[in-house]
C-alpha cells in the first residue's frame, strides 16, 4: 500500500510504502472489545456508616410481654433511638432505615460494581491496534463516522505530512492543516466544547467535548498546541485512534510511519524467521 508525503502547504512531496499496518481486515468487534476493556470510572459512594451514627442503644424485640418491645404500641416495627424514657415506658423516633429522618440511603451507589475488572489478551490488544491504525486510512470508514461528511468522497488517506509541521506554532499549524486538510475535513478538525442538554448539567457532566484530529507524532518530536490531541508512537492505543469509533481523522508525521514500521516488522518472532531464512 502506497501514500504520498505532503508539505506543510498540502502539496504532494513523494510517495512511500506504507507499513502492512494500515493494510489489516479492520476488526470491529476486538476494537470495541478493547475499548470495552479500557473504560475505567472514578468510583464514588457514600461513607459506609453513613446513617448509622445514631445514638440508638440496642434493638427492639419483636415478640410480646418482652422490655423494649413494639407489639401493643401501634408503632411499625423499625429500628428507633430513644429521646426520654420512663422505667420501661420510651419517646423514641425511627432511625437508620431509608425512610427515617437522617437515615441511610435505600441503594447507595457501590465502588466494587465501578471498578472494571475486564482484562483483553496482548494478541487481540495487538490485532485491535493494527485494525484501528488501518481504519485511519479507510476513507469510507472514516466518511461514515462524522456525519457532516457522509456523502462525500474521501480519498489519499491515511494523510503523512513532512517532519517539518512539528516545528510551526499553533497559528501556522492551523493554517497548514487547512490547506492539507481542506475546508471540509478542517471542519471536523478541531474540539469542540459546548454544554449539554438535560439533567447532565447538574450531575458534573455540563460539558461534552468531541475527539477533533489526532496528529501522531514520532516519540523525539513535541509540538507545542494545545489546538489538537497528540499521540506519540510509542504510546499510541485503541483509546485514541478509535474514541467514539474506529475511522478517527488522523495524521502521521513522517517520523511516525517510519516507528510505526519498525514496530510492527521488527518483533522477535519475525526477527527469528528472517534469520532462519537467512541460515537457510
Amino acid at each position: 500500500m502506497k501514500t504520498d508525503i505532503l508539505s506543510i502547504d498540502g502539496k504532494k512531496l513523494k510517495a512511500i510504502n506504507l507499513p502492512s499496518c494500515f493494510s489489516q481486515e479492520i476488526r470491529e468487534d476486538i476494537i470495541s472489545k478493547v475499548l470495552e476493556a479500557k473504560k475505567n470510572k472514578q468510583p464514588y459512594a457514600p461513607s459506609p456508616v453513613a446513617g448509622k451514627q445514631h445514638s440508638a442503644s440496642g434493638k427492639i424485640n419483636h415478640r410480646r410481654h418482652v422490655w423494649k418491645s413494639s407489639y401493643g404500641r401501634g408503632i411499625s416495627r423499625i429500628p428507633r433511638k430513644i429521646m426520654t424514657r420512663k422505667g420501661s415506658q420510651f419517646n423514641w423516633v425511627g432511625a437508620e432505615i431509608a425512610s427515617t429522618v437522617g437515615g441511610r440511603r435505600a441503594h447507595p451507589p457501590k465502588v466494587l460494581s465501578m471498578i472494571n475488572t475486564k482484562r483483553i489478551n496482548k494478541k487481540e490488544l495487538k490485532l485491535a491496534l493494527m485494525s484501528a491504525i488501518s481504519a485511519t486510512a479507510d476513507g469510507k470508514k472514516i466518511a461514515i463516522r462524522y456525519e457532516t461528511l457522509k456523502d462525500k468522497k474521501i480519498e489519499n488517506f491515511p494523510l503523512v505530512v513532512e517532519t517539518k509541521l512539528v516545528s510551526l506554532k499553533t497559528k501556522e499549524l492551523i493554517s497548514s492543516l487547512k490547506k492539507i486538510l481542506g475546508k471540509d475535513l478542517f471542519k471536523v478538525a478541531p474540539q469542540k466544547k459546548a454544554i449539554r442538554n438535560g439533567r447532565g448539567k447538574s450531575r458534573g457532566r455540563k460539558y461534552k467535548k468531541n475527539a477533533g484530529l489526532l496528529i501522531v507524532t514520532g516519540t523525539d518530536e513535541k509540538i507545542k498546541t494545545n489546538a489538537f490531541e497528540i499521540a506519540k508512537t510509542e504510546k499510541l492505543g485503541v483509546t485514541d485512534l478509535a474514541r467514539g469509533g474506529s475511522g478517527r481523522l488522523t495524521i502521521y508525521t513522517e517520523n511516525a510511519i517510519k516507528e510505526l514500521n519498525n514496530k510492527f516488522t521488527s518483533s522477535p518472532k519475525n526477527q527469528t524467521k528472517k534469520l532462519g531464512e537467512k541460515l537457510k
